[in-house]
């Protein structure tokens, strides 16, 4: 009965600690959406040092702010809330600076209503729209799941992990980022021979970077874990198994992520949110609801390389079905 009751404290503690984030994080939506936008814009407009300095300058603020607002202000959760929300909001300040300036090939002009040019634009992205919806749901699933079979330490090692796996998945996501803008002007000038060489040296660098991050994540497994947990901890031996087995999943991450936008960059937006959503939701799903059944824990962390694994075999078959239509 004891336990009972510390377990509903606990999780009313950690609920609080949900509101305070969430209640200060929300005040920064719409920054945090139009840093979204102008990262790719600055991209495309020919600006992408200056959209990595950006994204590095925001994430150097916010370890800098958590510092500020948690330990000197003594803000609490909420203070890191707004620390990650000011972080966010720099390649927004940059980006209406930049777009504010007529002399750029891209700038802010009188808006127009081409209800064709928004279906297109619509449809070409919704492979991006269903990435990122189902990511919270997957995530709501597998915290779930991590209740009901280990409780909140579960949540808290699967937390770890997914830090992780997001850190090593912005790679390929930058990378495919700046490569769209290549991929799409070689494909409407009908460059072939360009277009092949891209992303023929694409898939090398992704594989090479799938490799040595898998490999760097195993044998640093431990002192990784050790930065977000103390080893006496019951979380730090749950996320070191976890890790070790999702780790894995790095060898797929990144050739799902550029099947995907490679796709988009074609302008097929139709395979590459066929592909989002299969490896982000439907593969996720169904590895989260069959391998826990199965393997307990283990099947836990084995949901997301079995997932990717099934995502990589989809998109290597969309790539050669595609191939001749696109002669990449």
């Amino acid at each position: 009965m004891n336990m009972i009751f510390s377990n509903m404290k606990l999780s009313l503690e950690v609920m609080g600690y949900c509101r305070d984030y969430l209640g200060h994080y929300l005040i920064f939506t719409i920054p945090i959406l139009l840093m979204n936008n102008f990262s790719l814009y600055l991209i495309a407009s020919g600006k992408s040092s200056l959209s990595f300095i950006c994204s590095v300058a925001g994430g150097i603020a916010n370890i800098i702010l958590d510092y500020v607002f948690i330990q000197i202000l003594g803000m609490g959760i909420g203070g890191a809330a707004v620390a990650t929300g000011i972080g966010y909001s720099v390649t927004t300040a940059v980006g209406f600076i930049v777009f504010s300036q007529r002399k750029n090939m891209l700038h802010f002009v009188k808006p127009v209503y081409r209800f064709s040019v928004l279906k297109k634009t619509v449809t070409n992205g919704c492979s991006e729209m269903a990435t990122a919806l189902v990511t919270g749901i997957t995530t709501l699933i597998f915290n779930w799941t991590m209740l009901k079979y280990v409780g909140e330490d579960g949540v808290a090692a699967i937390t770890i992990i997914m830090y992780v796996l997001m850190f090593v998945s912005s790679l390929f996501s930058g990378y495919s980022y700046g490569a769209a803008p290549m991929i799409s002007y070689y494909y409407g000038a009908q460059n072939h021979l360009k277009l092949k060489k891209l992303v023929r040296l694409s898939l090398k660098i992704i594989t090479g970077i799938s490799i040595s991050a898998a490999l760097i994540s195993l044998l640093i497994t431990e002192p990784l874990v050790s930065v977000f947990t103390k080893p006496a901890s019951p979380v730090y031996q749950l996320a070191v198994t976890g890790n070790r087995i999702c780790t894995t999943a790095l060898l797929f991450i990144g050739f799902n992520i550029f099947s995907s936008g490679m796709f988009t960059a074609l302008n097929n937006g139709i395979v590459s949110a066929v592909l989002a959503f299969t490896r982000s939701f439907v593969f996720m799903i169904v590895c989260l609801l069959a391998l826990p059944a199965l393997l307990g824990v283990t099947g836990i962390w084995l949901a997301n390389p079995a997932a990717e694994l099934l995502a990589v075999i989809l998109a290597a078959w969309m790539l050669m079905k595609y191939r001749k239509k696109y002669r990449y």
